[in-house]
């Protein structure tokens, strides 16, 4: 690996030659035992692909992954985009290579699975309590940062003892939470007493504050967004306390929170703490320089659900994202007016943030469709989806292929080990037998 790389080109490069088979139920059987650079090669199309399936579209994930760079690099913030999102190291690189600082990932097993393929920049949003996580984050070699997050002056020393007698230093940032919310410190007083804790520790440096509003409010009425503010500005509080009592054991400070809902609340309450080193001048805390980041992570696939209700830029209305995932799925039986299940269910697509959404209706996969007005997905199984529609308007066989929007990218991408990429979907939305452009592979 160039050790200037903020990911390893050749790693990611090799998945190409990674042999397709039946452990990968996007493949089709007649691909079996071709390698993934030979399957594009070989110009597949979605007609070639069976059900149920997911696919990606490929300008869709360009578009929103440029549409955010380009808002961050305008307002001079910084983006680790949540990683465990995709899992994926090729869609890691279209973020990293928009100028990304890094990528935020949720556990070990994560972080593994970046450092495997070069990731240079790391932060876990969440606590290092397993001592082998603790010992291995500690091994990692000199060009890696590793930031993780501490709320309880009980994971302080967990670390001081697994840690104790090495010189090794982890950077970690103070987590503020909120009563009713998942981590992080309940209040700015304890999460004050827990960096004191931090800076008493031969092996912590504190480099910054975090926190998560997403766990707070799961709506953009006013209730929601003012749990979401209020969270926000005391985090700003707690840094300007953190300062003023000179505990950070840095000159370079972050500041992060930022899902993909809220991070434009996220910019408005906490970019008045930026300060850059050219700025800071003078000693002590007069000279820490101070960046805000924000981890959205769903934004590159966004979605036809909860992500399309809550994005600040669906709101706005200014240039939304676009829903940069389909689900495809198969009526596999028909039997009674009004009534159709798919061969599609919990195993092969999302539902813990809504339902499935009906979109087109055709009778191959690949070919012809017209909108599917006025049908719904009540409920799923593990491998079957229960579809209801008006009978006396719209006609259904056994057979046709329906495709659905998706809710949640989160919980649709970790259900596929490869994914194929579709040329252009999202503007074939009645025909068009788009070409698999590429095949996207994930670890979870």
């Amino acid at each position: 690996m160039n050790t200037s790389e903020a990911i390893s080109a050749s790693a990611v490069a090799g998945l190409a030659e990674r042999r397709l088979d039946w452990r990968h139920k996007a493949v089709p059987a007649t691909a079996n035992g071709t390698t993934h650079a030979d399957f594009l090669a070989a110009k597949h199309t979605l007609a070639d692909l069976q059900t149920p399936l997911l696919t990606l579209d490929a300008g869709a994930l360009h578009a929103n992954a440029d549409r955010l760079a380009q808002w961050c690099a305008e307002r001079g913030v910084l983006l680790a985009p949540h990683g465990k999102t995709t899992m994926s190291p090729q869609l890691w690189t279209e973020q990293l290579n928009r100028g990304a600082w890094g990528i935020t990932l949720a556990n070990f097993a994560q972080l593994r699975v970046a450092r495997e393929f070069g990731v240079r920049n790391l932060q876990l949003a969440n606590s290092l309590t397993d001592p082998r996580a603790i010992t291995w984050v500690a091994g990692q070699p000199a060009d890696t940062t590793i930031l993780s997050w501490i709320d309880s002056p009980g994971t302080v020393d967990i670390i001081n003892r697994t840690l104790a007698g090495s010189d090794a230093v982890l950077d970690v940032l103070v987590e503020l939470g909120a009563h009713g919310g998942r981590t992080g410190a309940r209040s700015a007083d304890a999460a004050l007493d827990i960096a004191r804790a931090i800076s008493e520790s031969p092996n912590l440096r504190l480099v910054g504050v975090s926190g998560y509003e997403g766990s707070l409010a799961h709506t953009a009425d006013d209730a929601g967004l003012a749990a979401v503010r209020g969270h926000l500005a005391t985090m700003r509080l707690l840094h300007e306390e953190l300062l003023a009592a000179d505990l950070y054991g840095s000159g370079s400070v972050i500041i992060t929170a930022g899902g993909s809902a809220y991070f434009d609340d996220v910019v408005t309450v906490l970019s008045p703490c930026i300060r850059k080193a050219a700025e800071a001048g003078g000693t002590g805390s007069d000279s820490v320089s101070v960046d805000l980041m924000i981890r959205s992570g769903a934004y590159i696939i966004h979605d036809d659900g909860f992500y399309r209700g809550i994005s600040p830029f669906s709101r706005e209305g200014d240039q939304p994202f676009t829903a940069g995932m389909y689900g495809w799925a198969r009526v596999v039986s028909q039997t009674e007016p009004g009534l159709a299940i798919l061969d599609a269910g919990k195993r092969d697509l999302p539902f813990d943030e809504g339902l499935p959404e009906p979109q087109l209706i055709g009778p191959v996969l690949g070919g012809a469709m017209k909108p599917l007005l006025g049908a719904e997905i009540t409920s799923v199984n593990d491998q079957h989806s229960f579809m209801t529609y008006d009978a006396d308007t719209t006609t259904v066989r056994p057979g046709d292929v329906v495709r659905l929007g998706l809710s949640h990218p989160c919980t649709a991408f970790d259900k596929w080990t490869v994914i194929p990429v579709l040329a252009d979907s999202a503007s074939a939305n009645t025909t068009g037998n788009q070409t698999v452009v590429d095949l996207i592979h994930t670890f979870f």
